[in-house]
């Protein structure tokens, strides 16, 4: 069975960190090659936490961000090539370091970039080997960027002014992340889905990136002054122009057809609601002085027909752009999820005493645990090959459901990176995090199955 990879980021004690105490730990192998971790509290009065054997790597403060490159998101790389989909996902409490992984704070020195603008350097490398030769535009192949962020059952584009979205199950089963209705002339109706940024140099990539992290949320809460309650999303497709052009054709023939299904739906009703009369004592019977206009109907359902076939016909020529493109890699993504810590935690273990919570926290609180728990449930299944995934558990894995289905290795290339402090007074959330991820990395391991 794949193993979903499960790893650890201690990140150095900072200026604002007591002195006075680390938090004392230590890391074992075991047969699986997986690593088991034991914690030391900070007080007696706290029995220590030993973890099962569940992490594949353990990286220490020393270790930099292309230490942590090379053997989490490098690996995945060649997967995302051959058109797959990679998932990373980033776990961790404010002020752990998830930022300074996922995106780091040095935008020009290849060897401190964090994990998606280094993964987004190395495509480019391969995509340009690639493009040689190649001299039609439409097929040069580039990165489409999308960012948004999750807040409870919205959706935020960051690389559309942050403008909210709806997060909903389509009548095709699959969830659509899409933006506020357009009304257009002669009665369209365009509902756009999440921005995506086309990029065709590294440096196109960065400019957009640092846009959208500029309108990342954060605000004050009674547990942290600068505290994401969102989960972000960035996700990195290879794509071409071509490509691109098809998918904006099946959004235009979607609002072409909107008002004609409108139109369809309006006469059929008005056609039968003249069909019938109400009798005295309240029974609908046939209108004897009415004869429902059935070839009305037929036309206005002829029409709707014939617009839904060019719909059809749009969508059918994506799959073909898909189809007869001579690069595998034509799709592939790579996906970086910066998950939300629940950090409004009650324990023993807490060193310092935590603020009451706001109503508004503590809603928060439990819907990211409830988020959570469902991508826990997610990647057990998934490992467990069971029947029956549990996506609609909550808007995150109904979000992510293309994601890991688009991957056709269960969770071998999937992986999560937690990022803890080793900081005696930040012992429970450090605890909390290495709780989670030990939970997870057993879900997708090989104890789950045994």
């Amino acid at each position: 069975m794949n193993q979903f990879r499960v790893f650890t980021r201690w990140r150095p004690l900072s200026t604002s960190d007591s002195p006075q105490t680390e938090i004392k730990r230590k890391c074992e192998e075991h047969a699986n090659s997986r690593i088991s971790m034991s914690l030391v509290p900070p007080t007696k009065s706290i029995r220590p936490w030993t973890s099962e054997a569940a992490f594949t790597h353990v990286f220490e403060a020393t270790d930099h961000n292309k230490c942590v490159f090379d053997a989490v998101v490098a690996p995945t790389l060649p997967e995302v090539l051959k058109g797959h989909c990679c998932n990373l996902f980033a776990y961790g409490h404010s002020g752990s370091g998830k930022s300074h992984t996922i995106m780091g704070y040095d935008f020009s020195n290849p060897d401190e970039f964090g994990m998606c603008l280094a993964a987004a350097h190395h495509l480019f490398e391969k995509l340009e080997t690639l493009n040689e030769g190649n001299h039609a535009a439409a097929l040069q192949l580039g990165i489409g960027l999308r960012m948004y962020e999750l807040r409870n059952k919205t959706a935020f584009d960051l690389l559309n002014g942050r403008s909210s979205c709806h997060v909903r199950e389509g009548y095709d089963g699959q969830t659509h992340i899409r933006g506020e209705t357009e009304v257009l002339e002669n009665g369209k109706v365009r509902v756009r889905p999440v921005v995506t940024k086309p990029c065709w140099s590294f440096d196109d990539f960065r400019k957009e990136l640092l846009a959208g992290l500029a309108l990342r949320a954060t605000g004050t809460s009674t547990v942290h002054d600068q505290s994401s309650r969102t989960h972000a999303v960035l996700e990195l497709e290879i794509v071409t122009r071509a490509l691109l052009d098809v998918r904006d054709a099946v959004i235009e023939r979607q609002s072409e057809l909107v008002p004609v299904a409108k139109r369809a739906t309006d006469i059929y009703l008005e056609e039968n609601v003249k069909g019938v009369v109400q009798t005295p004592e309240g029974k609908y019977i046939p209108n004897p002085d009415y004869q429902i206009d059935q070839a009305r109907i037929d036309a206005a359902e002829g029409q709707k027909a014939e617009f839904e076939s060019f719909v059809k016909k749009a969508e059918d020529h994506v799959e073909e752009i898909m189809r007869s493109s001579r690069h595998d890699c034509l799709g592939g993504k790579l996906v970086f999820v910066d998950l939300a810590g629940s950090e409004y935690y009650h324990d023993k273990a807490a060193s310092v005493s935590r603020p009451k919570q706001s109503a508004q926290e503590q809603q928060e609180g439990r819907q990211i645990n409830t988020d959570l728990l469902a991508l826990k449930e997610v990647i057990r299944a998934r490992a467990l090959k069971q029947a029956r995934i549990p996506f609609r558990s909550s808007p995150l894995t109904m979000v992510l459901r293309g994601h890991f289905m688009g991957s056709s290795t269960v969770n071998s290339h999937s992986a999560m990176i937690l990022t803890v402090s080793p900081s005696s007074e930040q012992f429970a959330a450090t605890m909390n995090t290495l709780k989670y991820g030990n939970l997870v990395g057993l879900a997708g391991g090989d104890k789950t199955a045994r």
